[in-house]
């Protein structure tokens, strides 16, 4: 048998029986990008201490960090490959999977109360009834904005009941002291700067509608390098535990990335519990509760089947590794 016909038949045998074969490892990235986020203050100690560096260092990988503004950030940049890890809250990184970005949530890097309804201190508004026709700034796609809705919701109202003006959270906070919104859908730290300062206060609160912050990891990445991504929530958790050890240095972080005084970091890390980080049932259940709310009132498509995309979505694997390390 001659050498060629040998090479057609061996590649037809590993065309027919491919899915048996071990696949190839992919090459190790020159480099990998993570997000920073104020509303992620263990994404800020990372940053800080330099530790993401110093273990991807030891394979030549450099590493790029990029400022996520809010969930909605995070997720263009995770879908556009701009990053690798994304911190999102997880209810928006559940709405921005069903709508087909390919991602995967690994790790819990805390449970907030990050988001409220916020107005002037001055203004008549003291309950939820009180926002039909008024305008109420609030961020596409993140936290804050799907907590709007659940709230209106669960009030009797709907977004057609009032005027959704969309500006980024930094711009919110401005459009609402300056008058040009009534209420703004609020987000840490902006909105405890803005409460501390006396400009504004939190009329409706309710934690329970705030989801977890979630990282996220782009899931090509995570499939073609697992170890990558187990290494980074490894680091993740080193930096956890460091935030819990060391609660005054973590609000100098805190205070010193954001430009914030301590007096505000310090309500924010009170508002920002890090106890566990483990991703599972617990913020599947959180994650399907809030869409179903929004498929109820039309952002999640009716055919769109949420439970699925909470499992597609939530991969605990990670989180388990860790745990038996």
């Amino acid at each position: 048998m001659s050498i060629t016909r040998r090479a057609l038949i061996a590649a037809a045998a590993a065309v027919a029986f491919g899915a048996t074969l071990p696949a190839v490892a992919a090459e190790k990235p020159s480099a990998i990008s993570l997000d920073y986020a104020y509303y992620n203050p263990v994404s800020l100690v990372l940053k800080n201490k330099g530790w993401v560096e110093e273990e991807f260092g030891k394979d030549g990988i450099d590493v790029r960090w990029v400022l996520s503004l809010g969930s909605n950030k995070a997720l263009e940049f995770l879908s556009s490959s701009s990053v690798d890890f994304g911190s999102t809250a997880g209810a928006a990184a559940l709405l921005s999977r069903i709508n087909g970005n390919p991602i995967k949530s690994v790790y819990i890097y805390s449970k907030p109360e990050w988001t409220a309804l916020v107005t002037q201190t001055d203004s008549p508004i003291q309950k939820v009834e009180d926002l039909k026709g008024k305008r109420i700034a609030a961020t596409r796609g993140t936290d804050p904005y799907i907590f709007l809705l659940r709230v209106l919701d669960q009030h009797g109202l709907s977004e057609k009941d009032v005027k959704i003006v969309l500006l980024q959270h930094p711009d919110g906070k401005t459009a609402l002291e300056r008058g040009d919104v009534d209420v703004w859908a609020g987000l840490d730290p902006h909105m405890a700067q803005s409460e501390i300062e006396g400009k504004s206060r939190l009329f409706f609160r309710n934690a329970d509608l705030n989801t977890y912050g979630f990282l996220n990891v782009r899931e090509e990445f995570a499939a073609e390098h697992p170890e990558l991504v187990e290494r980074l929530i490894r680091i993740y958790e080193r930096g956890r535990q460091w935030a819990l050890e060391n609660p005054q240095e973590l609000q100098q972080i805190l205070a010193k990335e954001a430009k914030l005084t301590p007096e505000v970091a310090a309500r924010q890390l009170e508002r920002t519990d890090l106890a566990n980080s483990k991703i599972g049932e617990v913020h599947r259940e959180a994650i399907v509760a809030a869409g179903t709310v929004l498929q109820t009132v039309g952002i999640v498509p009716s055919e769109a089947d949420v439970q699925k995309a909470a499992d597609e979505l939530i991969d605990p694997s990670f989180g388990a590794k860790l745990a038996q390390n």
